[in-house]
């Protein structure tokens, strides 16, 4: 239970930013954490075909940074217009900034452009959600930490690729601080 009124007290925190985190809360130390683990994906479409079993949401929130497509650790949408994937971490968390792997072995220029969004809101698919970050580009294989300008609360995040392409990625984490007693 004091974990999750310090979860409370990290949100409206966050959102007031009117002191340190550590001033409020001086028992405690914050360490950012990869929440998305626990998360459970979806995503607006997957490849269809002889791939489709290698194109599921969750492959890439399994803590694999493999960036070949063909080893499993992926997620892939079919080609069309406007696609996202997101992550309900199942509870709110104050976001610092996600991270990406981009597929390694194609494709790599799919990624640029795409927008990372984080709230509460399921509207929209979440793409209605404060903006954290926009991906300038991505090279083949690279890992790249996005960071939000400042903590964002929420319990959704999504990636959105505002163009006609397919929607590729390999890891997503979103990190989280968490409270942890000194």
């Amino acid at each position: 239970m004091k974990v999750k009124m310090m979860i409370l007290l990290l949100k409206i925190l966050a959102i007031s930013n009117l002191k340190p985190v550590s001033a409020w809360f001086p028992s405690y130390r914050y360490m950012q954490e990869n929440v998305a683990l626990r998360g459970k994906a979806t995503q607006s479409t997957i490849l269809e075909g002889q791939h489709a079993a290698l194109s599921q949401a969750d492959h890439c929130i399994d803590g694999n940074r493999d960036s070949h497509f063909h080893h499993g650790s992926c997620s892939h949408t079919a080609h069309s217009l406007n696609h996202w994937w997101r992550v309900d971490l199942l509870e709110t968390y104050v976001v610092a900034s996600v991270t990406i792997t981009n597929r390694g072995d194609c494709c790599a220029e799919t990624m640029t452009g795409a927008e990372i969004h984080i709230g509460n809101s399921l509207v929209n698919n979440g793409i209605d959600n404060p903006q954290c970050s926009v991906v300038d580009s991505m090279e083949p294989g690279e890992t790249k930490t996005f960071q939000c300008e400042q903590p964002m609360s929420g319990r959704y995040m999504t990636v959105y690729i505002p163009k006609a392409d397919y929607l590729i990625l390999c890891e997503v984490e979103v990190n989280a601080w968490i409270p942890v007693p000194k």
